[in-house]
């Protein structure tokens, strides 16, 4: 996920509540503004009296020749730099995309941010925008925020479904409330995950919960931000997981808490290429999975020959970690 901080200097209480609102992962100010900011939210600081010094946790370095290059990539060791050029280009970017160096941009506006997020296909990760119009940072924060990553879903069709018995399901309440063709990737194995959807359906019995996906048994995994992927059973509040729709547009959504209980569970074995996956649901009317149109399908009207969606990834997974190793799991 991307990270923003928000310079503001001179001092501008309205700047500060605007970054705070937008979600902000950090705000420099100038010396002896630290605490004013921590009075208004909960947020890291840039500054001399800050969670962060410059000088020596944050730097920052103008580039104006390509010779700068090895020096930022060795200084990106061990310090968060900030990246200033002299004339507002993307080549330097983009060279020092290429070499791996994990520098951060100070931008403007959003046609500057847009631009440094395109990058190479890549974009940079971390953003400093320095603006003193709040406008502008709203619509830089809002712009930025609503930007996910992007996971390309698969047609994947059905090949049985049955029950299983009685397993403990969880069910992940989070703080957003999700639309039609929305929920979470989840499965058996992380290779293939299948799109399972929020619980915004309405139904004769049950109120829609759309903060909600029934997600599966305990031992499934699930994606979240970074390209990682956690058990369920793993998940408490606060944690962040990442909702995806039927078009592989993904947002960060935030636990709000975790319901395990027993229920009846029923095993979905799907085909999706020439690969062969499984994940374990329960057994209700109100879980569904994900058509190829967005169309959510309840489990128990699924048939062999159905189509849902799936993401597939070749490789495997350590400690959640993507890794190219082959490994079997079944």
């Amino acid at each position: 996920m991307r990270k923003i901080w928000v310079k503001v200097d001179p001092w501008d209480k309205k700047l500060v509540t605007t970054a705070l609102e937008g979600g902000a992962d950090a705000i420099m100010v100038p010396n002896g503004y630290s605490d004013k900011v921590k009075e208004l939210g909960r947020i890291t600081t840039i500054s001399e009296d800050g969670d962060l010094k410059p000088g020596k946790d944050v730097v920052f370095f103008t580039i104006t020749s390509g010779k700068d290059e090895e020096e930022i990539v060795k200084l990106t060791k061990s310090k968060q730099v900030i990246l200033q050029c002299t004339d507002w280009t993307i080549i330097p970017l983009e060279n020092l995309i290429a070499k791996g160096a994990n520098v951060i941009t100070q931008v403007e506006c959003l046609e500057e941010a847009e631009t440094a997020c395109g990058i190479l296909e890549i974009g940079v990760s971390h953003l400093l925008i320095h603006t003193t119009d709040a406008l502008e940072l709203k619509k830089c924060l809002s712009c930025l925020r609503e930007e996910g990553e992007k996971t390309p879903l698969q047609i994947a069709e059905v090949i049985e479904v049955k029950p299983v018995g009685m397993g403990d399901r969880v069910c992940v309440d989070t703080c957003t409330s999700m639309n039609i063709g929305e929920g979470m990737l989840v499965g058996n194995s992380s290779s293939v995950l299948f799109l399972v959807h929020a619980e915004s359906i309405s139904n004769p019995y049950v109120s829609p919960r759309p903060f909600r996906v029934n997600a599966g048994a305990v031992h499934a995994y699930t994606r979240v931000p970074g390209g990682k992927t956690r058990y369920l059973s793993e998940l408490e509040s606060g944690d962040q997981i990442l909702i995806t729709d039927y078009q592989g547009k993904t947002t960060v959504g935030i636990v709000g808490r975790l319901k395990i209980e027993k229920r009846p569970m029923m095993l979905l074995k799907a085909k999706v290429g020439d690969k062969e996956a499984t994940t374990i649901l329960q057994n209700a009317e109100t879980i569904r999975l994900t058509d190829p149109s967005g169309k959510p399908v309840s489990v128990v009207a699924l048939k062999p020959g159905d189509k849902i969606l799936a993401a597939v990834e070749q490789g495997g997974r350590h400690f959640g970690h993507k890794i190219e190793e082959t490994i079997t799991e079944k």
